[in-house]
């Protein structure tokens, strides 16, 4: 007899695992997730950078840090276990007045949905929060303390395991070969491991989310972008709680690794496709726009060996693409997050379990992230992206 579930999940990431936990909290218990890797956390999850803000541009990224971060506080309360919370804040350093003014337009909007700690700083506030900074290219910046770093895996796992103590099951080293439709609407998945009937099915694949739904004969604008993150070996002289620390003239940021730093920066020559290596020049790149950043930068010892990439699922506007599909009745996306997966995980979960078994997102009002929105003329813009 062919196995069935209420609901497949396919991937097993933070944001699979996420919505897997919100459906059994909605009574949800027959839920399969499928990760085709043998251990969870091999895709983006596991190279995530593990930063969470809410000092976003748009409403609805502003929304979705807003049930977020209180949820990785109280993590523990819900899950049973830790989140890795800690909140050192993210200090976004402008160095022009379009800067500045960007920031005061954002602060506003933000506090007009309810986040109201952020603080416009100037430049002997910045310094005063990081003091190697290079002070003739500061003009001020702005802070949020609730802002901060969750440990990714440390997340995954307590959803998942909280998931499966209320029924939900997990399949690890499967991989889905097909989604069956019959009649325009899901009928189940073919894996590895034989069929599965279903009548809902969730895209939560990642960097191969586009492929995923092809195999229901669906269309999804999601690429993948290589990421890649260089640690510096022991470097003294930050305070403890160290925030994320943003240079919005390049976009390069740092925050601290163990007695290290971890350094990132999006370059802007970077190509969509599955490149699995650290492209060597890339190190020279980004340790010029540090030492631009913080003058003793140009002395930070670096490994190259110890670098490494991870992909960004990256839609057209760089927001993600939540709730159903158009052409297959029963598909669900939660897709195309462009580098915000990790932090916005709860959200997404709890968006994706209302639409499926509400039939609405009730909690956050999520249909702008619909994936008609690219067809209707209706992409959004962010231009707050790390």
């Amino acid at each position: 007899m062919a196995e069935t579930a209420d609901v497949v999940i396919i991937g097993a990431g933070i944001v699979g695992s996420s919505i897997a936990w919100h459906l059994t909290r909605l009574g949800v218990r027959d839920v399969l997730a499928i990760e085709r890797e043998p251990h969870q956390g091999k895709g983006s999850t596991g190279k995530s950078m593990g930063g969470v803000r809410a000092q976003f541009a748009t409403d609805i990224n502003i929304r979705m840090s807003l049930y977020s971060i209180p949820f990785f506080a109280r993590f523990g309360e819900e899950t049973g276990h830790p989140s890795g919370y800690k909140p050192h804040g993210y200090l976004f350093v402008a160095s022009s007045e379009r800067h500045l003014e960007y920031l005061r337009a954002n602060r506003e909007r933000q506090a007009a949905l309810g986040l109201r700690n952020v603080e416009t700083l100037s430049r002997e506030d910045v310094l005063a929060v990081v003091p190697r900074l290079r002070p003739d290219a500061i003009l001020g910046g702005s802070f949020c303390p609730t802002d901060g770093f969750v440990d990714p895996h440390s997340v995954m796992t307590g959803f998942t395991a909280s998931a499966l103590g209320r029924g939900a099951r997990l399949w690890r080293g499967v991989e889905v070969t097909g989604i069956r439709v019959e009649s325009g609407r899901v009928a189940g998945v073919v894996t590895a491991n034989g069929e599965v009937a279903a009548r809902v099915v969730v895209n939560a694949a990642g960097p191969w989310a586009a492929p995923v739904a092809k195999l229901a004969g669906a269309g999804l604008p999601v690429e993948p972008l290589r990421r890649m993150l260089v640690p510096t070996e022991p470097f003294p002289g930050f305070p403890e709680k160290l925030p994320m620390t943003i240079d919005m003239s390049s976009g390069f940021h740092f925050r601290r690794e163990g007695p290290g730093l971890l350094f990132a920066w999006a370059d802007p020559a970077e190509t969509p496709g599955f490149k699995s290596w650290v492209e060597p020049a890339f190190i020279e790149k980004i340790l010029t726009r540090a030492a631009g950043f913080v003058p003793a930068f140009a002395n930070v010892p670096v490994n190259p060996k110890r670098a490494w990439w991870g992909f960004y699922e990256v839609s057209p506007d760089h927001h993600a693409i939540l709730g159903p599909a158009p052409e297959v009745e029963g598909l669900h996306y939660a897709n195309g997050f462009s580098g915000h997966g990790v932090m916005h995980s709860p959200a997404t979960g709890c968006i994706v379990a209302e639409w499926i078994v509400e039939g609405r997102p009730r909690t956050i009002d999520a249909t702008p992230l619909l994936v008609t929105r690219f067809a209707e003329g209706r992409a959004i813009e962010e231009s707050a992206v790390l």
